[in-house]
């Protein structure tokens, strides 16, 4: 799975529209192996970012779950922390 594809379930707020979106285009780009489309490709690359972020919207909004929403900034403050510990020099 590609690394940028962030977890967007159960979290307080939900996941935005632009995220979701952002999410289904990395998707799509891992998929196709394309970073951006050539002319030829671009309308289906588009259609296909678009079926994926409607797939994920209905998903998102039909999962159920009975553990409490995580905060954003602690997730984020996490992976940071994670990340620091990896990548140090």
């Amino acid at each position: 799975m590609c690394r940028n594809i962030k977890t967007l379930h159960n979290f307080a707020p939900p996941a935005t529209d632009d995220e979701i979106r952002a999410s289904s285009l990395q998707f799509v780009r891992k998929l196709s192996g394309f970073t951006r489309p050539s002319k030829a490709n671009e309308v289906a690359f588009a259609r296909a970012v678009d079926q994926v972020t409607n797939a994920a919207r209905e998903l998102l909004a039909s999962l159920v779950t009975s553990a409490p929403a995580r905060d954003r900034e602690i997730d984020a403050a996490k992976r940071r922390a994670k990340a620091a510990v990896r990548f140090q020099a």
